[in-house]
């Protein structure tokens, strides 16, 4: 017999962030986040996304043990200022037992219903800076620290209890060495001269934070017309400011201003945490820190998190100097592979931007839908 139990202590909580620990247990692919961190991305105190959202939190519980978790989340703000009736739901974990996936989705159904929503679409956290989606493919490759691992049973649960493909999103590597720096500088030299552009590159993390404001303002713009967009509120701005921006390296963040110093393009990049967080196992202390600290520096695989550029200079080749200062900064450290953040399937700007560094889809994953 399956029962639902609602999480919402602190004691329960904690529980329901590290069941997924019990299922990828001895997994070289499961990339665990640190407990306290989600912790606080779960916690309507800590995160302002909780001002536009709100979420319910369960477990399935059988034979006395948990199973099962799933979040059910709705963002007031896609609901009704964009009139999208979504039911989200995220934080999904499951043992191979379609019962238990059965179990969990129709809770979430329930509550779409109170709620007059007319579908489901997961899974998907509470804006576009979560993490997104069950693996499609690519289950052999390790996780990163902005996504969801998934075993197989996951999607097939899904597509069992009648769910579609909503949005697909491919996950790509390529190596720095198919980056023709030289190239790359002399068209970044004559973009620059066309515009009247100038790169910034940073030492300090103080000198970045001026800048942090209109970054994000920027990225509003630049992904306002994908159709996965909730916009990014101050409060969300400062919250990921304070959370992220202190701990990226200072070079693997750039910025484009034009003569009168406004930002009009940017570019962050993360060194690849997977490893030292799966170290870690979840805990920063005692000596977890130290693992994050050594993959901080000087690493030889980075992760591509972000980019944007201000409308009206798209498609001018802006993001040749994005590419040309990062290819400067990464050869003088050593950086040998990017990996690149899931990015949608349908978003053709993205992928020509790409192409000439000769890109390996090395994962797939998938947001499912399903009408109710």
């Amino acid at each position: 017999m399956i029962t639902l139990k609602e999480m919402s202590t602190k004691k329960e909580m904690k529980q329901f962030v590290k069941f997924p620990f019990s299922i990828y247990k001895n997994n070289p692919y499961w990339v665990p986040p640190i407990i306290k961190e989600e912790l606080e991305v779960l916690n309507k105190e800590n995160n302002p996304a909780f001002e536009t959202a709100e979420a319910r939190f369960f477990v399935a519980i059988k034979d006395g043990e948990i199973v099962g978790r799933v979040a059910a989340i709705i963002n007031w703000f896609e609901v009704k200022e964009q009139k999208i009736k979504k039911m989200r739901f995220g934080w999904y974990d499951v043992i191979d037992d379609i019962k238990v996936s059965k179990a969990l989705i129709n809770k979430v159904k329930e509550i779409a219903k109170e709620n007059n929503l007319t579908y489901l679409e997961g899974p998907v956290g509470f804006s576009n800076l979560d993490k997104v989606g069950v693996l499609i493919s690519g289950f052999d490759h390790i996780g990163t620290m902005i996504t969801w691992y998934s075993l197989p049973h996951y999607k097939e649960h899904l597509e069992q209890l009648g769910f579609v493909k909503e949005k697909e999103y491919l996950e790509n590597k390529f190596q720095l060495a198919n980056v023709d720096g030289a190239y790359y500088e002399r068209v970044s030299k004559l973009i620059q001269r066309r515009f009247k552009l100038t790169p910034l590159n940073f030492t300090k993390t103080k000198d970045i934070m001026p800048y942090v404001d209109e970054m994000f303002d920027l990225f509003n713009k630049t992904y306002s017309k994908l159709s996965s967009y909730v916009p990014i509120s101050d409060n969300q701005i400062a919250y990921f400011k304070k959370k992220y921006i202190g701990f990226i390296n200072p070079e693997f963040i750039k910025f484009v201003i034009d003569e009168n110093k406004k930002l009009v393009a940017f570019g962050i990049m993360m060194p690849s945490f997977s490893e030292a967080l799966q170290k870690t196992k979840g805990s920063l202390f005692p000596f977890g820190i130290f693992h994050l600290l050594k993959a901080r520096k000087n690493p030889t695989t980075v992760t591509s998190y972000l980019i944007g550029v201000e409308p009206e200079y798209q498609n001018k080749g802006i993001t040749a100097i994005v590419f040309s200062e990062f290819s400067k900064s990464f050869n003088a450290i050593g950086v040998k592979t990017i990996v690149r953040t899931p990015e949608l399937e349908d978003n053709t700007a993205i992928h020509q931007l790409w192409k000439s560094f000769d890109p390996v889809t090395h994962k797939r994953r998938r947001t499912y839908r399903l009408s109710i």
